[in-house]
């Protein structure tokens, strides 16, 4: 079987999966997010996203928050995108072809591209940063999603061959991730403190949990991105600081408004309140390898003992829906909407709690204001839940800065969020997969292990529902992670700021790339 996807149109993942369950050829579908307005070149956009750290890296590995994302996606470049109609499509690569059942795949580079040094983008490039993700000592955040990559071949200059270990139907997915932006490779290793990438604007200025600033490359590959003339990226954290500096004009362009004041901002006249729906999901992790989060039952209590439809009303004011504890959205292809909803019950989770032998518990909850619009908010409505199942939550509030490398994965239960991955392997891969470096609650289950290797290689469309069903039950419940919420991504701009009718919904702001899609209206 042999199926290829080119450069041209758009490959919507549904359509995809179905000509690769035929056997077919992957025929592209849909075109260009259409325009409200022809773009206009120029100007300088100020954008104000939340995290930003003095310990952030430049190297893509590490990234883990809007500030670096928001960055990274205006200075570099994928080998895939998700486009506005959230479609999977080539970027920097001119097309890529499967063969033998979805165990090799040949990606082929678009000609002519070059970083902003001028050094041209090649195979070796491609190589160097795959490299990078999975060497033995990598610590990236995707290296368990590549880790079914055996062998890479460089055919010629803008080829390379990938061997995997096992098919995987969703292979080319994996490099919409936004920890895989090319970065240039040098003596085989990938050189990313070289600060330069193959984006439409060019790194000039970057202080870690601060600012970046960035000026259009001149040389950008295509012609119908990249408007601005240059841009600076602010880290602004706190949410009431950020809508202050839109409604004055310090900045044209915000994530994350605040739900309790989205009223307040429709009304202003120079502002405009923007909603996209994803992926996004809040948790609450627990470290299953320690006492007393390594007792079943104590996660059950845990699940039963929160009100999901109240957090949905007063965290996110109906901007989004309830979570199931699992992280496969309603918006993805399979999710399975036939599981039962789990609902909030104190008297069920006093019987987990009773079954695991314990009369009551206190524990206590990390969190940060800083996560997201509401986390505070949303554990302490926890923590009042659980008392009525004879659980004393505590809730341990830290700094914004630094959250995420010394707080995340480190204190045994910790408040989190999760933006969207373009496949249920993505997502499964990063978080739930034995081993898999960012799996937040250390779940470790054999038969999930095996359920996700299958559902790869898998090109029955109902075959593949029946394995993610499963899964989906498997994490749901015996899983240390409670989702409850999925989230709506809601933030604002100015009136002058254009954008194209569809928007991505894989990240805030366009799936990240605000600064490269979006343009000042003439």
């Amino acid at each position: 079987m042999t199926f290829k996807v080119n450069s041209g149109p758009a490959m919507n993942r549904r359509t995809l999966m179905s000509s690769m369950a035929a056997a077919g050829a992957m025929m592209a579908t849909g075109a260009r997010g259409a325009w409200a307005a022809t773009p206009s070149r120029g100007g300088h956009v100020r954008v104000g996203v939340r995290g930003g750290s003095t310990t952030d890296s430049l190297d893509p590995g590490t990234y883990s928050h809007a500030f670096m994302r928001t960055m990274g996606f205006a200075y570099c470049n994928t080998l895939v995108e998700v486009d506005g109609n959230n479609q999977i499509r080539p970027e920097l690569l001119e097309s890529f072809e499967a063969e033998k059942g979805a165990a090799t795949w040949v990606f082929r580079l678009r000609p002519g591209i070059t970083f902003h040094d001028g050094k041209p983008l090649t195979a070796d490039d491609i190589i160097a940063n795959v490299n990078h993700h999975i060497r033995p000592d990598s610590t990236s955040g995707v290296k368990a999603t590549l880790a079914s990559i055996a062998e890479m071949k460089r055919e010629d200059d803008l080829t390379v061959r990938f061997i995997l270990n096992s098919g995987n139907a969703d292979f080319p997915a994996v490099f919409t991730d936004y920890r895989m932006m090319i970065m240039p490779g040098k003596d085989g290793a990938l050189d990313y403190n070289a600060r330069v990438g193959t984006g439409g604007y060019i790194l000039k200025e970057w202080e870690p949990g601060v600012r970046a600033t960035l000026e259009r490359n001149p040389n950008y590959w295509r012609d119908d991105r990249a408007f601005f003339d240059s841009a600076d990226i602010l880290s602004i954290s706190d949410p009431t600081t950020k809508q202050n500096a839109l409604m004055t004009g310090s900045i044209d362009i915000m994530d994350q408004v605040d739900l309790k004041t989205v009223h307040l901002m429709r009304r202003n006249k120079n502002i405009v309140v923007e909603q996209t729906k994803g992926g996004l999901h809040h948790t609450y992790a627990m470290n299953t390898t320690l006492v007393p989060f390594d007792n079943a039952d104590v996660r059950m209590a845990l699940k039963y003992g929160i009100d999901r439809e109240a957090l949905l009303q007063k965290v996110l004011r109906g901007f989004g829906s309830v979570g199931n504890d699992h992280p496969i959205a309603p918006t993805m292809r399979y999710h399975a909407a036939d599981i039962e909803q789990r609902q909030y019950d104190p008297d069920r989770a006093k019987h987990h709690l009773k079954k695991a032998g314990l009369d009551s518990l206190d524990l206590s909850l990390s969190v940060s204001d800083g996560l997201y619009l509401g986390a505070t908010d949303g554990v302490t409505l926890y923590s009042e839940q659980l008392a009525a199942a004879g659980i004393n939550l505590g809730i341990d509030r830290l700094p914004n800065d630094g959250y995420w490398t010394d707080v995340w994965m480190k204190r045994p239960f910790a408040a989190a969020y999760w933006g969207t991955r373009a496949t249920e392997d993505m997502i499964l891969s990063a978080a739930y997969q034995s081993g898999a470096k960012w799996n937040e609650s250390f779940w470790s289950n054999e038969r999930f292990d095996k359920l996700l290797v299958e559902a790869r290689t898998e090109l029955d469309e109902g075959k593949r529902a029946d394995l993610y069903r499963e899964m989906q039950l498997l994490v749901r419940d015996e899983g240390g992670t409670v989702v409850p919420l999925f989230a709506d991504n809601v933030f604002a701009m100015s009136t002058k700021i254009g954008h194209p009718d569809a928007m991505s919904g894989a990240w805030e702001l366009d799936g990240g790339r605000s600064i490269e899609r979006w343009w000042f209206k003439a």
